[in-house]
């Protein structure tokens, strides 16, 4: 494994010069830029800190970018995150979140080592669409109190909504001039210029800035300590059996997400790169960064598209550009501290609201709806509720299992069409299908199992009037017991009537079946036929139909 990282890292670097690290030198920042406004409002909608946003944005930089899968990945806390640990927060304080997140990182080690990463593959995109959409919603309800300036009560965003009706509900209008503010900055942002200055930034400066000239008496982001370890951190000592017991949910669910987060990122990523993820060692690396950054006093992390993609467009060339925005990050914290400890809650509020606004994937859901596809639909709709309502993590499984439901449904389902001997349907020519009289030609399209075969039983229980019977199984990938069990009662009761049966184009499977279904071998071989024709040419050599 050092061996192919060592490798891994030559190949990277291989003719690297001036030229390349200048580039990397603008992208990273560039990510700085974009980074830090999102560092603090992460940090805070976590349950956290700023300065938590902060360290763990320094360190995932450094560490998980050093030690990643691809050259591209942009690491540090990012918004479906923070749905994940606001509940932690709330139950178990700050130490909660930093034993989970460092449990998190042990499960994401073990499972690149185990290479579960290709488990992301088996995740329909409707359900990840769901999933993405719900934590939207998670965290635009989880900003409510910033943007407005309220106060609630609750473990999770619905339990806070509903404190609202015993509370009240009382705007500061102040606090909510600000986030509005930051709101529209973000909306008419240039797009062009949203590449060199983000809007985020850009919203938050002029909040800070009126806010102070005006003097509005809003809730601000407080003291944002200018040093690397911070004195909210993990203790070893903190790591008890008891304390693991309890968080180890938790901990599943923040390394289930970071490792879907991290490798979707990777895919989307590597097709703007032309460069593919070795999900294996990203998983590795996010698991060492997320046992490191508590230790340092940071939430759990995971590679964030937003910021990757804007190293990648600003045209990052290797990992160094993640370690550039991590120092950029440092020399931010050192020495504009007092000013973003000035930063109004209700602003980074308002590029919360937009990020869940622009978390979602809308172009997918119009196709999803616009379409009619009803299964996607229901996935969609079932794992968002399922992701708002429940755990995350479960969210996932309740999706995965209904569209697994769904796709067994629908293989299952079995296409039984009964046919007249049409002259024009069959490759040999010379048949004189006017021999064939009252001949019928069956044909399937689906599995025959222990739940369809009943349909197959009334359908040929009901021909009347038919002398030969061909069984058409081309269609017919599989048979279970059941069905086969089905087939030779109705073969039974069709020879009682007189009835000739014989068979055309069996898979090597279902024929297997059949054979150990009919140890008498009453089906008998010599009426199992290659194709249709065949089976139609040699019952008329063997006698008139």
């Amino acid at each position: 494994m050092v061996s192919d990282f060592v490798s891994d890292l030559r190949k990277e670097f291989k003719g690297y010069n001036g030229t390349a690290f200048i580039k990397d030198l603008f992208s990273g920042l560039t990510v700085t830029a974009v980074a830090l406004p999102l560092a603090l409002a992460f940090g805070v909608s976590s349950g956290a800190t700023a300065a938590s946003g902060m360290i763990t944005a320094i360190f995932a930089g450094i560490v998980i970018a050093l030690l990643g899968g691809a050259s591209y990945q942009i690491s540090g806390p990012t918004g479906a995150m923070t749905a994940v640990l606001i509940p932690v927060a709330m139950k178990y304080g700050i130490q909660g979140i930093l034993v989970a997140g460092f449990l998190s990182g042990a499960i994401l080690f073990i499972a690149g080592l185990l290479k579960f990463g290709r488990i992301v593959n088996y995740i329909p995109m409707p359900v990840i669409t769901g999933f993405t959409s719900g934590i939207a919603v998670i965290i635009a309800l989880g900003q409510i109190d910033n943007l407005f300036g309220t106060i609630s009560k609750g473990e999770n965003a619905v339990e806070k909504i509903i404190s609202y009706f015993n509370l009240g509900f009382k705007p500061n209008f102040s606090a909510l001039s600000i986030g509005v503010l930051v709101i529209i900055i973000m909306l008419i942002w240039p797009k062009k210029l949203n590449a060199v200055f983000p809007s985020s930034l850009a919203g938050i400066i002029a909040a800070v800035i009126v806010s102070f000239a005006a003097n509005l008496n809003v809730a601000v982001v407080g003291e944002i300590p200018a040093k690397l370890i911070l004195d909210d951190r993990l203790s070893l000592s903190f790591l008890t059996i008891d304390k693991v017991k309890e968080l180890i949910m938790p901990a599943i669910s923040i390394a289930a997400l970071g490792m879907i987060e991290s490798l979707l990122c990777g895919a989307a990523g590597g097709r703007m790169k032309n460069e593919k993820l070795n999900a294996g060692k990203e998983l590795i690396a996010q698991g060492i960064g997320n046992m490191i950054i508590p230790l340092f006093g940071g939430v759990p992390a995971t590679a964030a598209i937003a910021r990757t993609s804007v190293a990648i467009k600003s045209g990052a060339q290797t990992r160094l550009t993640s370690v550039i925005h991590s120092v950029g990050l440092i020399i931010s914290m050192f020495l504009l501290a007092p000013v973003m400890s000035r930063v109004p809650l209700s602003a980074l509020a308002g590029v919360l609201m937009m990020t869940a606004w622009r978390m979602n994937e809308w172009e997918s859901i119009k196709n999803i709806f616009s379409k009619k596809f009803r299964g996607a639909i229901w996935k969609f709709i079932l794992t968002m509720t399922a992701t708002i309502v429940f755990d995350l993590t479960l969210a996932i499984i309740i999706g995965i299992i209904f569209s697994l439901i769904l796709f067994v449904v629908r293989i299952s389902d079995i296409d039984i069409t009964i046919s007249d001997v049409y002259p024009e349907k069959l490759s040999i020519k010379h048949i004189d299908v006017k021999r064939l009289k009252n001949a019928k030609v069956v044909y399937f399209t689906g599995p025959l199992f222990f739940g369809t075969a009943e349909r197959l039983s009334v359908m040929l229980s009901e021909l009347e009037n038919v002398s030969l019977v061909i069984l058409s199984m081309r269609g017919m990938p599989m048979i279970d017991i059941s069905g086969a069990l089905v087939l030779h009662e109705c073969i039974k009761e069709l020879r009682e009537k007189g009835i000739r049966v014989v068979f055309s184009a069996v898979h090597p499977k279902v024929a297997d079946m059949l054979k150990k279904t009919d140890p008498s071998n009453v089906i008998g071989d010599e009426n199992i036929f290659w194709s249709t024709d065949e089976a139609i040419e040699a019952m008329l050599e063997r006698e008139a139909v």
